[in-house]
């Protein structure tokens, strides 16, 4: 604010003496009309000549000024001198007001600048009915002093006020800030695991939105820290059971002396490896999904019917291993969709991994492709236990799995969809067969609904 404050105090001196100047030149102006006027009264006709009639006395009061030098002139009707200073110069000829109005102008006399007030005087009973014209000038000292004392007047107090003002803002600004310097200690101060709320109390009242803002940011910080400690915390027992089996596994293999055994023990611990790869992919595919800074994430036009295909196709031989029927229904012309390729492949595949391994031997599993007017369907069916109502919400939660089922599986390919429909701004749906009473019936329809990029007419479908 010190800087403003310096910056203005020039343009405040500047605007003053311009001010000043138009307020000294007020009076004296009207001093200069005055002597023009009384002046322009002692040119009268005489023998049918314009003549002068300005005694001595009265010349000399006009020329009485102990500060500033004063000119006058008059002409006659033809432009014949009448008396004053012959050096005066005459107005612009393009200047020639009604009689009795007096006009002024700057101009040089003797190297001087002068103000000029000058007005014609008429005199009809001339045979040629041409306005005499009539001059009085005069040096700006007076005005110059006069504007001076204004702008010391005012640019005096200024030398006093500033600094006091100043002083004022410094103080003012000071008092100010104490709270925010507090606010700003007692935050350097905190043990960066501390993200409890900021004591509105002690802010300002005028940064209380901003403290409520931080106060809002820290909630939802915390709450983003206590969820990725329970995820870390989750995977980590999580990758214990397979860790722990295939540690025993090894032991076993080295203890076992017949190679049936051995052969047995490495089949494990194979196992073992492949459970614990999934595990892993699967633990990284969830950070990359929930990484929205990730330039893989970015989103452009994209064939869902193409992606649906592709990937149905990549897990026909696992489907023909389990004994599965495999299919894929889907539409004749292109389904475009705003997303991103590789996340969309990673949401199918998890639909299809997990439909395939609730699914029972000689079962179904079907991936289906369907459209609406504003909406693409991506459908995946099984004919499977099916998931209890009740349970529905719960199975997209990391590491939850149905009780009941014997199924090898981490609990997260459904958290890792759910968390790529999001970013997708879609919405997944579960249904079954279920009969009346039953609480689960047959089979499990997970469905997720994309806005189209390029919505279609009813007509068409």
């Amino acid at each position: 604010m010190l800087a403003p404050l310096f910056l203005l105090w020039p343009m405040s001196v500047a605007i003053t003496y311009v001010v000043a100047q138009s307020i000294a030149v007020v009076p004296y102006d009207r001093g200069l009309a005055n002597s023009v006027l009384v002046l322009a009264q002692q040119v009268k006709e005489v023998n049918g000549r314009a003549r002068l009639t300005l005694p001595v006395p009265a010349r000399e009061m006009l020329r009485a000024d102990e500060t500033d030098t004063v000119f006058y002139q008059a002409l006659g009707t033809r432009g014949e001198y009448l008396g004053g200073d012959r050096e005066l110069p005459l107005p612009p000829g393009a200047e020639r007001p009604l009689p009795g109005i007096v006009q002024y102008r700057d101009d040089t006399v003797r190297g001087f600048s002068v103000r000029v007030a000058y007005t014609w005087v008429s005199l009809p009973t001339l045979a040629d009915g041409q306005p005499a014209l009539v001059q009085v000038a005069e040096t700006l000292e007076k005005r110059s002093q006069l504007a001076n004392e204004i702008i010391k007047g005012v640019i005096i107090p200024q030398f006093v006020i500033l600094p006091l003002a100043v002083l004022l803002v410094w103080f003012g600004l000071s008092r100010g800030i104490a709270p925010l310097n507090k606010l700003q200690a007692r935050l350097r101060a905190r043990r960066p695991d501390d993200l409890s709320p900021i004591n509105e109390r002690e802010a300002p009242q005028e940064i209380a939105p901003l403290v409520a803002a931080m106060n809002d940011l820290l909630q939802r910080l915390s709450s983003n820290v206590e969820a990725q400690k329970r995820f870390v915390a989750d995977a980590a027992h999580q990758m214990k059971t397979p860790l722990a089996g295939i540690r025993t596994q090894a032991e076993l293999a080295l203890r076992n002396a017949s190679p049936e055994d051995m052969e047995a023990s490495l089949r494990h611990l194979i196992s073992g490896a492949e459970r614990a790869t999934r595990l892993v992919n699967q633990l990284l595919a969830l950070a990359r999904a929930e990484d929205p800074r990730n330039p893989s994430n970015l989103h452009s036009d994209i064939d869902l019917q193409a992606i649906a295909q592709e990937q149905t196709q990549n897990w026909v031989h696992e489907a023909m291993a389990r004994d599965i029927d495999l299919g894929l229904e889907g539409e004749d012309d292109p389904v475009m969709i705003r997303g991103n390729a590789l996340l969309l492949a990673e949401l199918l595949n998890n639909l299809i991994d997990n439909a395939l391994r609730y699914t029972p031997r000689g079962g179904t599993v079907t991936v289906r492709v369907r459209v609406t007017p504003a909406q693409a369907i991506l459908e995946v069916e099984d004919s499977g236990p099916g998931i209890p109502e009740a349970e529905r919400e719960m199975v997209f939660d990391r590491f939850y799995r149905v009780l009941g089922t014997a199924t090898d599986g981490s609990g997260l390919g459904l958290a890792i969809v759910r968390e790529i429909a999001q970013q997708h701004g879609a919405t997944i749906t579960v249904t079954g067969n279920s009969q009346p009473g039953s609480g689960a019936g047959p089979g499990t329809r997970i469905a997720t609904a994309f806005g189209r990029s390029q919505p279609i007419d009813p007509a068409v479908n």
